[in-house]
């Protein structure tokens, strides 16, 4: 009998496939099912909801499975990563849940499960061979971009062994693309429509390795002004899922890119950014800004990061802080002070240096000017707050303001319980707000030109010293308690003393660990570092610092380190190089450093993939 060439073929490459994997067919009579099972259970998929592509299910191939285990089997010298997996996860994926492989790589996975079968019940364990994709994100044009996440990543310092097993979610972005909306909000005027770059989203391991990625293209388009906008405000929620806001919109996923929900913001509300706060009722504050303010002189205009929503499981809006009606929206004693080529991520270079007049500030002409500008009033950027944190001992919520130079808290009535910063500019209302510093045995410290310049400022021995420009204020739950709260700050540090340096290579960054008596209304500086690495840690904007209650520790990114601006060239000297530290609780040095060369840093923080796929 002769045979075709292309029969042959077909005939040795289902041979071959056969050799390796079983296939489910149905016969005549049954149904038609196409899958390679490649071991006892069902299919392996990756990437199986299209936005995760390090990760996979192996499918349950119809039996009832439970108690999973899996474990992806390290590189030589790499880390291990091991879980076990709750029923729930099993039953909502179909299979067995494949977090951390390696990219472009061969990942060599254990599970273990029980399988029940004709009612009997048997354990097993066997390995998966699963090829997990090269990293792809589209490119941005920009000559800054050498990686598709960063330039390179250097382990500075080896983790100890209490944090060898650590896992980062690193939160950055990438330039404008041709792909950015051209859209602009103009009736009413002003707000942040515009303001787009590029996600770039993944958790590191303790040796550098890139363990997930978000490809963020079924979710996200530059293109579409209702889906487009800047990933911020990443967190973990008690639950394992992930929560974050872009734009015009407010999402949750678990992290093998499941969604949760993925709406937009109530329409009273627009311009997301910064800051997306789980509560312990399940309820979220979001940083967002009003789509429609009638100020007191008859101007219509969208509002610019000044309003905190509280928005309930089903998307209803509870309450709303109004910054512009609780605040002084015309305090512009820090506007007139900020480096205005680094005001957050507007980066200007041409700017470098350059600080605001009064006129500049308030644009109160014919060609007023409004939106995602520093300016005093709403419709511009006078608070620009980068966090909000939920206090449940008094129902209160603690922001930061970076335009403000101001950590605040404010109760549910909407008044100012405390201020943390300089006192000056502050008006007669808020005079008994303004928290008074104090050393450890509870002395008062005495600070010079209205509370701007205390002991510890330009001191390399420390003591006390205000935030400046900082990004995040976070309540440490744990160590807490009705009337004591501590928090962690990063601490940027542009317009230290309310006023700019003799050179820009003056400035630092800190991480830094506040201590309030809120019923002395007095503030103590606990714990801080940065300040001696100097300008090599300095980052001009974004940021983050954060306790971590598993393992007692301070988790501090300086997310912008390195990028220093020449005033006479007017353009960066340096690109960004992101570090990651963390501390053991009152260390002085880290336990851990990574550092990113060449990456756009926001925020980043420890992921536990045992909550992500715990019970």
């Amino acid at each position: 009998m002769k045979h075709s060439f292309s029969s042959v073929v077909a005939a040795s490459i289902i041979a071959s496939t056969m050799a390796s994997c079983a296939f489910a067919i149905g016969g005549a009579s049954g149904p038609h099912i196409d899958y390679a099972v490649t071991g006892k259970l069902g299919e392996v998929v990756v990437n199986p909801y299209d936005s995760a592509p390090l990760t996979a299910v192996i499918k349950n191939g119809g039996y009832s499975i439970s108690k999973a285990k899996v474990t992806i089997v390290p590189k030589p010298g790499g880390q291990t990563i091991s879980y076990e997996v709750a029923d729930k996860h099993l039953r909502t994926h179909g299979g067995i849940p494949v977090f951390g492989m390696y990219p472009d790589y061969q990942n060599t996975v254990e599970v273990e499960y029980t399988k029940t079968y004709k009612g009997k019940e048997e354990r097993i364990k066997e390995t998966y061979k699963i090829y997990a994709p090269a990293i792809y994100l589209e490119a941005t044009g920009h000559p800054s971009q050498k990686g598709a996440l960063f330039d390179k990543i250097e382990v500075i310092k080896a983790p100890t062994k209490k944090f060898e097993n650590r896992l980062y979610y690193v939160n950055n972005f990438y330039n404008k693309t041709g792909k950015g909306t051209k859209v602009v909000w103009n009736n009413p005027a002003g707000g942040a429509l515009e303001w787009n770059y590029t996600p770039s989203n993944f958790i590191l391991d303790t040796k550098g390795e890139v363990r997930w990625y978000l490809e963020p293209s079924k979710i996200y388009d530059l293109k579409k002004p209702f889906n487009a906008g800047v990933m911020m405000g990443f967190k973990q929620n008690p639950d394992g899922a992930m929560t974050w806001g872009y734009g015009q919109r407010y999402v949750k996923y678990d992290i093998l890119g499941r969604e949760i929900f993925n709406r937009e913001l109530p329409a009273s509300y627009n311009d997301f950014s910064h800051s997306m706060d789980v509560m312990d009722n399940g309820h979220y504050l979001l940083r967002v800004a009003n789509a429609n303010y009638k100020r007191a002189d008859g101007k219509n205009v969208r509002t610019v990061r000044d309003i905190i929503v509280e928005v309930d499981r089903d998307g209803n809006v509870v309450d709303d802080w109004r910054l512009y009606e609780i605040l002084d929206p015309y305090r512009d004693v820090v506007l007139k002070v900020l480096d205005q080529g680094a005001v957050c991520l507007n980066i200007d270079a041409s700017k470098a240096g350059h600080t605001a007049t009064t006129d500049e500030l308030m644009q109160m002409d014919e060609n007023d000017k409004w939106g995602d500008i520093v300016g005093s009033g709403p419709g511009r950027n006078w608070a620009h707050v980068n966090s909000v944190d939920h206090d449940p001992s008094d129902d209160s919520i603690i922001i930061s303001s970076r335009h403000q130079n101001a950590v605040i808290k404010i109760g549910r009535d909407k008044k100012v319980k405390w201020i943390i910063g300089g006192h000056k500019g502050w008006s007669e209302k808020f005079k008994d707000a303004l928290l008074q510093p104090v050393d450890k045995n509870g002395k008062k410290i005495v600070c010079e030109d209205d509370y701007t310049k205390c002991p510890g400022y330009e001191s390399e021995k420390g003591g006390f010293d205000w935030q400046y420009t900082q990004h995040t204020a976070f309540r440490i739950d744990s160590k807490s308690k009705k009337g004591i709260v501590y928090l962690t700050v990063f601490d940027n540090g542009d317009s230290r003393g309310f006023e700019q340096p003799a050179m820009a290579g003056m400035k630092y960054s800190r991480a830094v660990v506040f201590k309030v008596d809120e019923k002395a209304k007095t503030v103590e500086q606990i714990w801080e570092y940065g300040k001696q690495r100097g300008s090599e840690w300095y980052s001009s904007v974004t940021s983050l610092a954060q306790y971590q209650d598993d393992l007692d520790s301070v988790f501090a990114y300086s997310a912008v380190a390195g990028m220093q601006f020449d005033i006479k060239l007017g353009k960066p000297t340096g690109m960004p190089s992101p570090h990651i530290n963390e501390f053991e609780w009152g260390a002085k040095e880290p336990s851990i450093e990574i550092k990113m060369t060449n990456a756009m840093g926001y925020q980043a923080f420890p992921f536990s993939v045992e909550k992500a796929f715990s019970k």
